[in-house]
């Protein structure tokens, strides 16, 4: 059974196969009377579809069939997590893209509710923990699976690691430590910025310098995107690189936020041990 997914309408499906949300997985991984939300038209059963086709360059969008390993049945999708005919799930498409495998847009903006809601949703049938009984070659592909999907996940959930990405899949990549984009008056600017951050005396101080930080990556998604649709993957280099410093500099500023609750809990701590001791020693003083 093939069913598109619609928001707006609720049934329970009882076939042996549900879909949600472009998922469609076996019966048996769900709880009795699930509901889900169907609408649309019936066709031939496919356990997994893509309703996101978008084209990119470099990217690997190949649509050769392969066969299942378990039963030689030809499979629908690429890439297939799970067989149409025997249910079973296959080993992992190492080469597909990230962005199909999470079934999101090809763009630097992307949708990260829906990025979440579809790594939960493969999660949810992938983790090994629903193989534990199953043969060792099925327990190696979910084992395979599961961690591919974390690593698109984690890759495309942030901007920095998502521009990064989309560079490598057009054949541009960012060397580690390199100033490429980096002028010498922004190194300085930088330079200024940490040791402001060293300097910070309180958490109103750390705050303001991470606000500001956080406003730099809010433009700087922005021209990144912008030179992206352009197709200027040059300008994008240079600006992820732009980009890659002022992250480092987001999380020094939440490692000295952190500094100060920590200094904090330690003296409320350390007073409160004190006047605990205070009390006992003024009640052993007045029990004499």
């Amino acid at each position: 059974m093939f069913l598109r997914v619609g928001r707006s309408s609720g049934a329970v499906l009882r076939s042996r196969c549900l879909l949600t949300g472009g998922l469609l997985v076996p019966k048996a991984a769900w709880t009795r009377n699930v509901t889900a939300l169907a609408v649309g038209r019936r066709r031939r059963g496919e356990l997994f579809y893509y309703p996101n086709e978008v084209r990119f360059r470099n990217c690997s969008t190949s649509q050769a069939k392969t066969n299942c390993w378990n039963c030689k049945q030809l499979l629908d999708n690429v890439p297939a997590f799970f067989c149409n005919s025997c249910k079973t799930i296959q080993p992992p498409a190492e080469g597909e893209s990230y962005f199909k495998i999470m079934d999101c847009d090809y763009t630097f903006t992307v949708d990260t509710q829906k990025l979440q809601r579809r790594y939960l949703q493969l999660q949810r049938f992938l983790h090994p923990d629903n193989f534990s009984q199953r043969s060792a070659k099925e327990r190696e592909y979910s084992e395979s699976q599961s961690a591919l999907v974390n690593r698109a996940y984690k890759t495309l959930l942030k901007p920095l690691s998502r521009g990064l990405y989309m560079l490598e899949l057009e054949g541009m990549h960012l060397e580690e430590g390199t100033d490429s984009g980096a002028d010498s008056a922004f190194l300085m600017r930088l330079m200024e910025i940490n040791e402001a951050v060293d300097e910070a005396q309180t958490p109103e101080e750390a705050e303001e310098i991470g606000r500001d930080t956080r406003g730099k990556l809010a433009d700087l998604t922005g021209q990144i995107d912008a030179a992206l649709h352009k197709g200027e993957l040059h300008a994008a280099k240079a600006l992820l690189v732009q980009m890659k410093y002022y992250a480092n500099i987001e999380e020094k500023v939440k490692g000295k936020l952190s500094e100060f609750i920590l200094t904090q809990e330690l003296f409320l701590g350390i007073k409160e041990t004190t006047w605990s001791n205070n009390a006992f020693h003024s009640h052993c003083t007045m029990q004499r």
